[in-house]
């Protein structure tokens, strides 16, 4: 059981830099590539505890590894925009005090829905040792249909208190709607209207919430899906237009705001763009995936931007939302450039352990053995992985390290000319490369020099050499 807690699980100079921490685009899931677009953000809950104190909470209490790793409980739409909407999704052990709790007959795989004060709502047991996602979809909808239902009762009570002149009664109740609204934002904005009406004018606006219609949801879905894969053709145009497409679909849905944010931000180096998207992201009711996401991004061009701690709070806040490979692989970057080897190494293998199997964390954390003195441990790792075009970054730091100059060369050129199909992510890459220590051997080759040219200068090389290690963004 150990293992499934484990998956949600050099100069002296200060002068931080962040890439992308080997990875970037597809909304922030992307290191190599992915074929999903709504995974589910299932986080681990060790505790009755440290569970969430609003809401609703779903404990998915699996039989395996494996089981995680192939469940269709990973993938929903409709369990992405519940999660947006005060539903906590945890992933707990059935040895732990939430197991004791919920399944004491320790029988596993099973999945529980529970209110945060610890009582049942409902439970759903394996078929064939197996839970299917429509049926953890049914159970969260049944739910909501249900309080839906008892908000339009309490609702219509009280309109007639208002009516028949009982205006205090009717605040009260009123206010009872109004504060359902991270969970039923149709129910709180209407509830908001007749507090207005009433005089009550310290409301604040209330968002609306995202569109669970099957047939609507169902279209929404195909166009992200369509979106990506024009995205992982390189085609970003296209990509852009699809996940703009998907937003206009659905402006309370998060996710294609994620997709939009990433592919400016990474693919098409507009930062502008991309900071718009991000904070529109922190403004809205948005999963705990789609803020950290955000959270990551703005962290990342925060510090390219030289406000390096300022960029580092707001990684640690991404990390702290939700647990992403490519946010804790920029903090390794940025700790190797503070000169703690060990910490950036550390949280190398955090990104690796949300992902053993993805080839980029293993290339990416084998930029960290070599620059640990495991050199030939890392030189095998990157002859086993030299096809991977997005690693091709990460490639050359190896390289680089072990002196081998050339090799290191060529797969920076095919990084910036082959992987890089836009300038102003080239220059950005090119100036953090001039920056970076894992280079440092190549400083002042004259070949280097000319290779980074192109840099955008944002960073002052002068000042040291902070640690990168990344190559997608």
């Amino acid at each position: 059981m150990s293992l499934l807690l484990i998956v949600f699980i050099v100069t002296t100079q200060t002068w931080a830099t962040c890439g992308g921490g080997g990875g970037g685009g597809m909304g922030g899931m992307g290191g190599g590539s992915t074929t999903t677009t709504y995974p589910v953000p299932w986080k681990v809950i060790q505790s009755v505890a440290s569970a969430p104190k609003d809401g609703l909470l779903v404990y998915w209490m699996p039989a395996s590894q494996n089981e995680i790793s192939k469940s269709s409980l990973l993938n929903s739409r409709m369990l992405s925009m519940y999660a947006a909407q005060c539903v906590t999704l945890g992933i707990a052990d059935v040895h732990g005090d939430i197991g004791k709790k919920y399944a004491p007959d320790g029988k596993v795989p099973v999945l529980i829905l529970a209110n945060p004060d610890g009582t049942l709502v409902g439970k759903l047991e394996s078929k064939d040792g197996k839970l299917f996602v429509d049926q953890v979809e049914k159970l969260v909808e049944t739910e909501f249909k249900k309080r839906d239902s008892a908000l339009k009762e309490k609702m219509e009570g009280a309109k007639a208190k208002a009516k028949a002149g009982d205006n205090k009664a009717a605040i009260q109740e009123f206010r009872a709607i109004y504060d359902q609204k991270c969970m039923f934002p149709g129910r709180a904005k209407e509830a908001s209207k007749e507090l207005k009406k009433l005089g009550v004018n310290e409301v604040t606006e209330v968002q609306d919430g995202p569109i669970f219609d099957a047939v609507m949801s169902a279209k929404i879905e195909r166009t992200m899906n369509a979106g990506l894969r024009a995205e992982n053709a390189a085609k970003y145009s296209e990509a852009e237009r699809l996940y703009e497409l998907a937003h206009q679909m659905d402006p309370a849905d998060p996710v294609p705001l994620r997709y939009l944010g990433e592919v400016y931000r990474h693919h098409l180096g507009d930062w502008i763009r991309a900071r718009q998207t991000f904070n529109a992201i922190l403004r809205m009711q948005a999963d705990p995936m789609s803020r950290a996401v955000a959270l990551h991004g703005l962290g990342k061009m925060t510090i390219h931007e030289g406000q390096f701690k300022k960029g580092l709070g707001l990684m640690e806040q991404a990390v702290a939302e939700y647990p992403l490979a490519l946010a804790y692989r920029n903090l390794a970057v940025y700790w190797n450039s503070e000169g703690d080897n060990v910490k950036a190494d550390g949280l190398a293998q955090q990104a690796l352990a949300l992902d053993p199997n993805d080839p980029y964390n293993v290339v990416f954390a084998a930029v960290f053995r070599a620059a640990n003195g495991h050199t030939d441990e890392a030189l095998k790792i990157a002859r086993e992985h030299e096809s991977l075009l997005p690693a091709s970054y990460n490639l050359a730091a190896i390289y680089a390290q072990a002196g081998q100059k050339e090799k290191a060369l060529s797969l920076l050129k095919r990084h910036f000319y082959q992987y890089e199909r836009n300038q102003a992510v080239r220059s950005k890459e090119m100036m953090e490369a001039r920056v970076d220590t894992v280079f440092a051997s190549l400083k002042t080759d004259a070949a280097f020099i000319s290779l980074t040219s192109g840099s955008d200068g944002m960073l002052d090389a002068t000042r040291g050499m902070g640690a990168r290690t990344s190559g997608t963004n």
